[in-house]
């Protein structure tokens, strides 16, 4: 983990404001320790993902808190869909050709 002066130092793009700004909004929630904020890779990955999209895309503030709140959903749907995953092959085999048969076709929509 890193402190805050260590992730401004990293992330060129990012100024002190522009930090304390996103951890209001919750955009990143860092640890805190001792009252100072440290910073996963995690949160780092993630400011450089809100400051590409900020570039690429234009997207403001109310714009950003809807779209990181998408991505989030997104995250957690895949983590949930490989817990699935994982149980599922933990089952016997015909157990696991059973729900492979009764899933549709890759690309169409259940009957």
């Amino acid at each position: 983990m890193i402190g805050a002066d260590e992730l401004l130092r990293r992330v060129g793009r990012l100024n002190r404001a522009e930090l304390v700004r996103w951890i209001d909004n919750r955009w990143i929630v860092p640890d805190i320790e001792g009252g100072a904020w440290l910073f996963r890779e995690v949160d780092i990955a993630r400011v450089e993902l809100i400051l590409d999209m900020r570039r690429d895309f234009a997207i403001n503030d109310e714009a950003m808190s809807i779209v990181l709140g998408l991505v989030d959903q997104i995250y957690s749907l895949r983590r949930q869909l490989r817990r699935l995953c994982d149980a599922l092959e933990a089952q016997p085999a015909d157990i696991r050709e059973r729900v492979r048969r009764a899933l549709p076709p890759n690309g169409s929509r259940p009957a």
